[in-house]
Formats: structure tokens, sequence, C-alpha cells
């Protein structure tokens, strides 16, 4: 089965000033006293990740073999790259997973046609390997991971979520105003019929940090009940 076309990833980058006029209002837009973002002093220790690539060879990691190997499909993170998640996939792949890219280059927010592509995506990689994938989101790669698993259940094993903003009020992060800038739209109004905060009909596991400083950990842990996973 052939996947059509990858879309380009900056074909939703602002082509006129009329445009670049629009995003930057959407940038500009108030802020909502309801939305708890984490505060600056979190945001600036996430600078340290720049220092991440450094310390790697000076890292002992442990890989234990995994008993049921899977194959799993990385998304990469608002205005990321799938590179950024090489890392990663090599850990994965030395437990013995299988490990594929989305297929795209950079994440720069949701269209119609970049879903389309990755229902595709999933659809190859499902035929390929001849089980259900287990899609790996990050930020904004959750999204798109929750996304497909509603569409196509029947082609994922599981979604696990890596700081994903899919709960609560969506201004409350450090990025709404670039997003909306770079995306083009609402960050609560998407260009995609969906419900963003609804669960997938597929075992879901978020995992968040309560020392994020992009993402509210409210928003990227789920409603809290006891058994919750995701």
């Amino acid at each position: 089965m052939a996947t059509r076309p990858a879309p380009s990833a900056f074909a939703n980058l602002p082509a006129s000033r009329e445009e670049f006029a629009r995003r930057l209002e959407l940038a500009r837009e108030p802020v909502e006293e309801a939305a708890a973002r984490p505060p600056l002093r979190r945001l600036a220790g996430e600078l340290d990740v720049l220092l991440e690539p450094v310390r790697r060879p000076f890292r002992q990691i442990v890989v234990v073999p995994a008993a049921h190997p899977q194959t799993v499909m990385l998304l990469p993170g608002f205005a990321t790259h799938p590179i950024r998640m090489r890392y990663l996939a090599r850990q994965l792949e030395r437990a013995g997973h299988k490990v594929k890219r989305w297929g795209m280059g950079f994440n720069l927010g949701p269209t119609q046609e970049n879903l389309a592509f990755l229902e595709a995506r999933l659809e190859e990689i499902h035929a390929r390997y001849g089980r259900d994938v287990v899609l790996v989101g990050w930020s904004l790669g959750g999204l798109f991971a929750r996304e497909l698993a509603k569409r196509r259940p029947e082609l994922v094993a599981k979604v696990v979520t890596m700081g994903t903003p899919f709960s609560g009020n969506p201004r409350a992060n450090n990025a709404w105003r670039i997003y909306q800038f770079v995306a083009g739209h609402r960050v609560d109004q998407p260009p995609v019929e969906t419900v963003v905060a609804e669960k997938p009909p597929v075992e879901t596991v978020a995992l968040w940090s309560p020392r994020d400083g992009i993402v509210s950990p409210r928003s990227s842990r789920g409603l809290a009940w006891p058994g919750r996973r995701g």
C-alpha cells in the first residue's frame, strides 16, 4: 500500500501581509485569568533541554527487553521535527520494538490534509507489520495520536501521550499564543471536527510532570479518579 505524498509542513504559514496581521492579532488576544498556566520560573527551566544531548553520553541507561514487542509510531510535539524523538526511538528499538516515524516533517498544527495523510500512514504501518500500532505522541503530537485513535480504533493498540494538553482550559499553557500565530486558528477552534477532551476507544496512558513549564499538569493528566491512566 503506497502512502500519499506528505503535505508540506510549511504550507500553513502566512503567505501575505494580511494573513500575517491576522495571525498577529490571534497571538495578541487577551489572556483569560481562568487559564492557570505554569509559572514563568518553570518555563525558564525548560531551557535545560538544550543540555540534554550533552548529558546523554554520561548516562547509564538500562533497557529491558520487551516481553511483547510492539509496532510504535512516534508523533512529535508542536514546532518540532521527528529528529527530536530519535533518541526515544533508539531506546524503544533497543528494547525490541519496531519504531516508525509519522511520515511528515515539522508539526505546525492540524489540518484536514495532514490528518488524512496520517490515517493513510497508520493503515500502511498496520498492513506492513500485521498488528495494531501503539501511538506515542509528545505534546501536540499526542492530540494527533488521540484523534487518529478515535478515527481508526481498529488499527490502534494503545495511545501514550507525553505532556499533551487534552483536558481543561486549552489556554492553560505557555505556548498558546505562538501556536495561534503559527497554526492560524484559535487553540480552542481547530480546523477539524473533534472533541479534544473525548477519550479514544482504546487504552490510553497519559505521562505528565508537575514541573512542566509549558503545559499545566491539570491539562495533561485528564480527569482525576482512582485507576485513571489517561
